[in-house]
């Protein structure tokens, strides 16, 4: 069984994201790319469906299934786990009765995919037990392995060291390094594994690569030589950010699961900006929300989805977060990502697309037992096909704020920014399943017609403000009027805040963003009336809150067996666990409404679920005390940033965001409560 989603750690060689396990085993690689089919595919079922164990043989029980011993009954221990400074090099020490060791995990940031384990003797001796299963096809499909030793390098260069090379269809691996694991008779080859010793100052360098079958297997890795080109080049990366020379770099508690650590708010927002680069194709510049499909935001639950792809608001928010952090490279990297994507008639956009800008998203179920038997385990997702009228909102803002900094429009990016805005004058009536992907009945999101309201006022700045062209006659009356209608049916005086979609008298935390884009100011009392409505509804015990309530009526909101069996307004029976990113969207709403012991507990709350290497995922189940959902989580890691950027706002360390004038509002827009603001008059400094 797959361990526990806090206790992976992930690698990256900005391409790809496996996870590698406390207990020493790869679960989960997708080859060459995120969105790949896997090559170890524990994660979702079984050690069959793939895995690459290296961990102290008195970890494994004897036998044939090479079952992982619980850390307590294995006679080793993991003494530490830790990521070298500022890089995703991961190493841990484990410690046995007869010895120690330090195993080292890294991928090279280079072109390939190249997974080295590099297993040191710290003291004593300790016999290793090292286990290879390739299953290429998400577990489907068992590749033919030859052997190597003795022989003429096919890649080439000098006599070659020992090689297993395994191959099926398009994909091939080839595993280097002495001594190599072994098939057995009874394995009829369907797994290698062995054992092997390593004494205090003994090293020893294993590295899988993956490359087309129709090629030769590539030249060996220098080990030494890309484990300090890679950390340099991750810890040159990571110094390019500056954290605020004003005040107090103050400390934040993080309670991992094992252990307790205490950082700096710059310490937490320097790994969230590098899980974020993990995250981020190194040519393409797409930015996946996750490495991984199907980990279940309620265990046993059907809410499994796969994460692989690149969402249009995930990448206008990362774009503007690396760009108040000193990561121009990356911004630029992400709005041309943007511009790629969304190129083409604008009747075909879409809200998510592949790591390339691909038009992907077609949703099937794959024949795997699932995360701790959660199924339907999911390639693809069905929300590509969805109608979600924010999306364009969010890229038009960030497109804003970028000319706002100085950025010059060409000759795509504002042709491509109008054909944006004619989608959003041509779907004006149209209702839509909203931020949170609904599979229920579409409705009038509040947000998603705020959002829509933002796309026009940005068009509107663009041609007033900037000179650009454009008909902002029609877009100025089509925003007033949208004001007026949000104002009108998206906001309920009566329980005196927003509500979720027209007509309902429910909230959901997507309303937090309104203020984010100016349609609203902070301290508004009808916002901070939302904000109290949100802690009524959706806060747990525990301090996070909930997306939405899915199951409306009068039941327990807290009990988890309340919801049991019925379909709620998502589509989906249950009520899913509290979330990250949406409890940190409140966190930031605090700090910039005045609310600043508020928001920092609520950070701190959020940072004491992460995991030992600092990494958050979608979700909490406070009853499991455990992470659920997609792992490491884009959306959760943004948000941290955002709160801890608006904390460190509303305490002199950062300059808030400057507001700027509507040019042109409506009397019912003017007196609608935006408080003279643009549509990116509130966003995140």
């Amino acid at each position: 069984m797959a361990s526990l989603i806090e206790d992976y750690a992930l690698l990256s060689n900005m391409r790809t994201g496996p996870l590698v396990s406390r207990t020493g085993s790869i679960d989960w690689l997708c080859a060459p790319r995120f969105d790949s089919p896997s090559v170890f595919g524990a994660l979702l079922g079984e050690p069959d469906h793939g895995r690459w164990l290296l961990a102290p043989a008195c970890t494994v029980a004897e036998g044939a299934d090479g079952e992982v011993l619980d850390e307590e009954d294995s006679g080793a221990q993991v003494a530490e786990r830790f990521y070298v400074e500022n890089t995703f090099v991961l190493q841990t020490v484990w410690v046995t009765d007869s010895g120690s060791v330090r195993v080292t995990d890294f991928l090279p940031l280079t072109s390939r995919t190249d997974v080295v384990r590099r297993v040191e003797g710290l003291t004593g001796e300790v016999e290793m037990y090292h286990e290879l299963r390739v299953r290429f096809g998400y577990g489907a499909v068992v590749p033919w392995v030859s052997r190597f030793e003795g022989e003429e390098d096919p890649g080439g260069g000098d006599p070659a060291p020992p090689m297993l090379v395994a191959m099926a269809g398009p994909d091939a691996l080839v595993l280097r390094g002495e001594p190599l694991p072994e098939s057995t008779d009874d394995d009829d080859e369907r797994r290698h594994r062995g054992t092997f010793t390593v004494s205090a100052g003994q090293a020893r360098d294993f590295v899988l690569t993956h490359f087309p079958s129709h090629r030769t297997p590539p030249a060996p890795v220098d080990v030494n030589e890309q484990l300090t080109r890679t950390v340099e080049l991750w810890q040159d990366w990571s110094g390019l950010y500056s954290p605020p020379a004003v005040g107090e770099d103050e400390p934040v508690h993080i309670v991992p699961v094992r252990g307790h650590a205490v950082a700096r708010r710059s310490d937490v927002v320097r790994r969230s900006l590098l899980v974020v680069r993990a995250l981020m194709h190194q040519e393409t510049g797409g930015l996946v929300a996750a490495p991984t499909t199907s980990l279940p935001d309620v265990v046993g639950g059907e809410r499994n989805w796969d994460h692989r792809f690149a969402w249009l608001r995930d990448a206008a928010m990362a774009l503007e977060v690396m760009l108040d952090h000193d990561h121009d490279r990356e911004a630029a990297q992400l709005r041309n990502w943007l511009l790629r994507a969304v190129a083409g008639d604008p009747h075909d956009l879409q809200n998510i697309y592949g790591v390339a800008g691909e038009r992907r998203g077609r949703e099937h179920q794959l024949d795997l037992p699932g995360y701790e038997r959660s199924r339907p385990v999911r390639e693809g997702n069905g929300a590509a096909g969805q109608h979600q009228s924010d999306a364009v909102g969010h890229v038009m803002v960030v497109f804003e704020k970028l000319r706002r900094r100085g950025a010059v429009e060409d000759h795509l990016s504002w042709p491509l920014q109008q054909a944006m805005l004619r989608s959003v004058v041509e779907n004006y009536e149209v209702t839509d399943q909203g931020l949170w992907e609904m599979r229920g009945e579409r409705q009038y999101y509040t947000h998603s017609r705020v959002l829509m309201w933002a796309a026009l006022q940005c068009g509107v700045d663009a041609v007033r403000v900037h000179g650009l062209p454009g008909d902002a006659q029609l877009w100025e009356q089509l925003r007033d009027a949208l004001a007026e209608e949000i104002w009108t049916s998206g906001y309920d005086p009566e329980v005196g805040s927003f509500v979720q979609y027209y007509g309902a008298k429910t909230v959901d935390a997507s309303l937090l963003q309104l203020p984010q884009v100016g349609f609203v100011a902070y301290d508004d009392e009808r916002m901070l009336g939302t904000v109290r409505r949100i802690e009524e509804e959706l806060r747990h015990p525990s301090g996070l809150i909930h997306r939405y309530r899915n199951v409306l009526g009068p039941v327990d909101p807290d009990d988890p067996d309340a919801y049991a069996g019925v379909i709620g307004v998502d589509g989906f029976p249950g009520q899913d666990n509290p979330h990250l990113g949406a409890s940190l969207w409140l966190a930031a709403q605090y700090a910039r409404s005045g609310r600043t012991d508020s928001a920092r507990k609520l950070v701190d709350s959020v940072l004491s679920r992460a995991n030992d290497l600092g990494l958050l995922s979608t979700e909490w189940s406070p009853e499991q005390r455990r992470m659920t959902g997609n792992f490491p989580q884009t959306f959760t890691h943004l948000a941290l940033v955002q709160a801890l950027d608006a904390l460190d706002a509303a305490q002199g360390r950062r300059a808030p965001a400057a507001p700027h004038e509507s040019p042109a509002e409506t009397p019912a827009a003017a007196g609608a409560g935006t408080g003279g603001s643009s549509a990116v008059a509130g966003g995140a400094s």
